[in-house]
């Protein structure tokens, strides 16, 4: 039965990718007549309940209109006429990182309620539904919560590593329990592979713009980045990445395997390889963020870099923190090849995470209900991106640029050059919005006229009314 759910769910996105991408192309214009229920059943060898399910889904996001006797239409709003940024261009040269200033102004806001949380890439508890996981570590406590009481080893829950190992194996990597540690959240992970593979002063290639988070840890630990041109579409230039291994003492890379924050960019396997061929012969380790890897809009998992290539050096970070909650801090570091480094690390740091939490995490994970609250989810975060991108395309100036990511729920906008994204944050705070101005997504001053936006909660009238707020504040 969950296999037969996982196909169909598949199926009608499929459906659905197809049409919105032959709109986002031009290829269907406001008010052309979309393909027939019949002919996309045939052409795509699914059912016609399956197409029209598609097809219903993408009415109700005013993507599609249904005429009587005539069949469903492309609607005025549907099409996406905004264009999306290009490569990004940051300097070619290796600097500090002193970013914390910038980054605490948005903490402040955080969690405000009396603001619309456009700002920080904190999915909504109502999407994630936290209550399901909730009840799990109230069982776990009322049944063990003596045993779990206590600390672990630094590694972390037995069952909850050979849970993350499990699936794992779903994107082709065998990863044994013994190559994993838990950590607090992703954050502690990346800090913990960092101190694993350099020292103060060493200099780490990251893209550009990346999520502030990763800044503020380079910040804190001493080391100096070199910033690479991504693009919105398929991230790292290739050829920068090796110039800058042939000319830069590069000591590691740091790199988003799927969905750069804020671009939510998504390289090729082929571009992924390249990437550790280059990084095989110049003898340098990846450090790799995978925590929205699981928020996928098409049909399959991307392959992380770990699971591509057993001869390159990568060290791979996680968590759990974006499809289930956040509040529970429960990430994760796999690498055989510096295990007893990052257990010396994870010791003195922390010691271990909290065990109840990850008792009740291993229980829910072992129940299978997991796969179907990830295809909710994914359904939500495409459905929010979707409605903000209408949004944006109806008020905003029409030289706006702006991401079109496959999978993660934010989204990155190019306003025009003489607009300042830090003055339209203050702006925006006075209007009850919280946004998160480009100058916190890279070490040098090139996103000012950038801001970032998330869709991470449910689409509603109040967020409408703030994108045209955020649009009157852009003109």
């Amino acid at each position: 039965m969950e296999a037969e759910e996982k196909e169909l769910t598949y199926r009608y996105e499929i459906i659905m990718n197809f049409i919105t991408d032959l709109i986002h192309k031009g290829t269907l214009g406001a008010g052309m007549r979309a393909p027939s229920l019949r002919e996309m059943a045939t052409q795509h060898k699914v059912s016609i309940t399956t197409v029209q399910q598609a097809y219903r889904l993408l009415e109700d996001r005013a993507v599609l209109e249904a005429r009587p006797k005539s069949g469903f239409f492309v609607t005025q709003y549907s099409q996406v006429f905004l264009e999306k940024p290009g490569l990004s261009t940051p300097p070619n040269e290796v600097v500090n990182v002193e970013i914390s200033g910038r980054i605490f102004d948005l903490i402040t806001y955080i969690n405000d309620p009396k603001l619309v949380p456009l700002g920080c890439a904190i999915p909504s508890t109502e999407i994630l539904a936290s209550s399901q996981l909730d009840r799990f570590l109230a069982r776990t406590a009322r049944v063990n919560g003596k045993k779990y009481n206590i600390y672990s080893e630094p590694r972390g829950y037995i069952d909850l590593r050979v849970e993350i190992s499990r699936r794992a194996m779903r994107w082709g990597q065998s990863l044994s329990p013994d190559d994993i540690a838990i950590t607090c959240g992703c954050t502690e992970a990346l800090f913990i592979a960092l101190r694993t593979v350099t020292n103060p002063g060493d200099v780490v290639a990251i893209e550009s713009p990346t999520y502030f988070g990763l800044l503020l840890v380079l910040e804190s630990l001493g080391l100096k980045t070199l910033e690479l041109p991504t693009d919105a579409s398929d991230g790292i230039e290739i050829e920068a990445l090796a110039t800058a291994l042939q000319s830069k003492s590069i000591k590691a890379c740091l790199f988003a395997s799927s969905y750069n924050n804020p671009l939510g960019c998504l390289m090729s396997e082929d571009k992924k390889k390249a990437v550790l061929d280059l990084l095989i012969q110049h003898d340098v380790p990846l450090i790799e963020d995978d925590i929205y890897g699981d928020i996928h809009f098409g049909p399959e998992r991307p392959k992380p870099f770990i699971a591509l290539n057993d001869q390159a050096d990568v060290i791979y970070c996680s968590s759990f923190s974006k499809t289930i909650a956040p509040g529970y801090r429960i990430g994760w570091i796999a690498t055989s090849k510096h295990m007893q480094k990052v257990l010396k690390e994870k010791f003195a740091i922390t010691l271990c995470a909290p065990v109840l939490l990850q008792a009740a995490l291993a229980d829910f994970l072992k129940s299978g209900g997991y796969d179907s609250h990830l295809r909710r989810i994914r359904r939500s975060f495409t459905d929010n991106i979707d409605r903000m991108t209408r949004a944006i395309n109806q008020y905003f100036p029409k030289n706006t640029l702006i991401s079109r990511p496959s999978g993660g729920f934010v989204l990155w906008l190019e306003l025009s050059a003489d607009v300042d994204s830090r003055q339209i944050f203050s702006q925006a705070l006075q209007e009850g919005i919280c946004i998160a101005p480009g100058d916190m997504f890279s070490t040098s001053d090139n996103y000012k006229n950038f801001i970032r936006l998330s869709c991470g909660y449910p689409w509603n009238e109040k967020f409408e009314k703030s994108i045209k707020t955020l649009s009157e504040l852009v003109r």
